[in-house]
């Protein structure tokens, strides 16, 4: 008997060990079993930091941590110990898995074209000077604007003169509109945003022509400096200057992603959006936010947010457009279409130049 019981003893405590283990690795108690580390663009925290997203990760046996970085500064990080980077377009992403050694290549789960967020007013004065064209607003009888096409070429003409808001006509009787027209944008030598703004800006400055060499970017760096530094000091994320316009403080023209409008307006926790008007550049470039991984978790990590459906629908609900299913931001968005131009109609998307000379576009541009 004495046997017995201790044969029964051991198998007991055998299986405690074994159903152990299987906890661990995700097998019912949904605890996570593979920490990831990576460093995002700060455009996606709020994505990886939401509840929904840490448990349905979890649910696939992982747990990330992330910091943030600006995109084009990522490669000077030192990278070991991370399991992916996750920056905001594909061209920092092919330089850092050159020198990052990926694990296989890049992924793209999701996309955000380049918008930009102005006052009513300041969109209107815009309008009146042939610099954009708006459209009414559902339901506002034709009185007022949400959206409207950021006419880039005169845009560009207007910044290569110089041009104020007091030259404009319609923009007198508005206080808050006085100095240079411009853009508010990121720091183009660190941030993503404010890199492919110059790659847009120099396509249509050159008559349509993506920068091939250094002479193509000598050709259009005159302007690139006007409309960086005029500016003067420069955030190095889209976050802080996006905030601030809905905060009602700051300029009344900010470049900004999509997806942060989108998020906005289907937040459910939504604050006011005010006099809100979201100008589509009829040139732009879409930011791919693309996943290096540096890991086969990396890799792993890549490849769920690109084909899980919970995932994907969590990135949908942040402002994104997932990569091949525009069906899934439609169906999100149909009630903020007098924001979002879900079909992106009439925007034409500019080729952006290699890392090596958008880098070099960057640095001329902040002098």
């Amino acid at each position: 008997m004495g046997i017995v019981l201790a044969v029964f003893l051991i198998a007991g405590v055998a299986a405690a060990v074994a159903l152990g283990r299987d906890s661990r690795a995700g097998g019912g108690s949904g605890t996570a079993a593979k920490t990831v580390r990576g460093v995002i663009g700060s455009e996606k925290a709020e994505f990886f930091a939401d509840p929904d997203t840490v448990k349905a990760l979890a649910a696939k046996g992982f747990t990330v941590r992330t910091e943030t970085s600006g995109s084009w500064a990522m490669d000077r990080l030192p990278l070991k110990g991370y399991d992916f980077a996750f920056p905001g377009s594909k061209a920092p992403a092919d330089e850092l898995s050159r020198s990052a050694e990926a694990r296989g290549a890049p992924l793209r789960p999701f996309y955000s074209p380049l918008v930009v967020v102005a006052h009513r007013n300041a969109a209107e004065v815009l309008a009146a000077n042939g610099l954009a064209r708006l459209r009414a607003a559902d339901g506002s009888g034709g009185k007022w604007a949400t959206q409207g096409t950021l006419l880039m070429s005169p845009y560009l003409a207007a910044a290569e003169d110089d041009r104020t808001w007091q030259q404009l006509k319609g923009a007198s009787g508005h206080a808050e509109l006085s100095g240079t027209v411009f853009i508010t944008s990121t720091d183009p030598v660190t941030s993503n945003s404010g890199a492919l703004y110059l790659a847009a800006a120099s396509y249509v400055a050159d008559g349509g022509r993506v920068a091939t060499d250094a002479r193509a970017v000598e050709r259009t760096a005159p302007l690139m400096r006007k409309l960086v530094q005029v500016q003067g000091a420069q955030q190095t994320s889209s976050d802080a200057p996006f905030r601030d316009f809905i905060s009602g403080v700051g300029n009344p023209l900010v470049l900004v992603y999509e997806s942060q409008v989108a998020s906005l307006l289907m937040s459910s926790q939504r604050q006011e959006v005010g006099d809100l008007v979201v100008l589509y550049p009829d040139t732009t470039v879409s930011s791919d936010h693309t996943l290096v991984p540096l890991t086969d978790h990396g890799r792993e990590l890549g490849e769920l947010l690109s084909t899980d459906p919970v995932l994907r629908k969590l990135a949908v609900r942040h402002g994104f457009r997932p990569q091949g299913a525009a069906a899934e931001f439609t169906a999100a968005t149909a009630g903020h279409t007098a924001y979002i131009d879900q079909r992106l109609t009439g925007v034409r998307q500019a080729p952006v130049p290699t890392a090596e000379l958008l880098r070099s576009m960057a640095r001329q541009a902040r002098g």
